[in-house]
């Protein structure tokens, strides 16, 4: 499956989760987009990490 397919499944997914009714020019906009925010995040997804490093923990706000 090419990544342009796999955004149209994932665009198409989230529109029935979140009952949105797009426009084939909204929904390939957004495909767009998505694709671009995946290649600005690759580099920083494929850096190597410590297997030792610690999970950061869940901010908690005060009561």
């Amino acid at each position: 499956m090419t990544e342009s397919a796999e955004w149209a499944n994932y665009v198409a997914q989230m529109e029935q989760i979140l009952a949105l009714d797009l426009d084939d020019a909204r929904r390939a906009e957004l495909q767009l987009q998505l694709s671009r925010i995946a290649a600005i995040a690759a580099p920083l997804m494929a850096l190597p990490l410590d297997d030792r490093l610690e999970v950061a923990g869940v901010f908690q706000p005060c009561a």
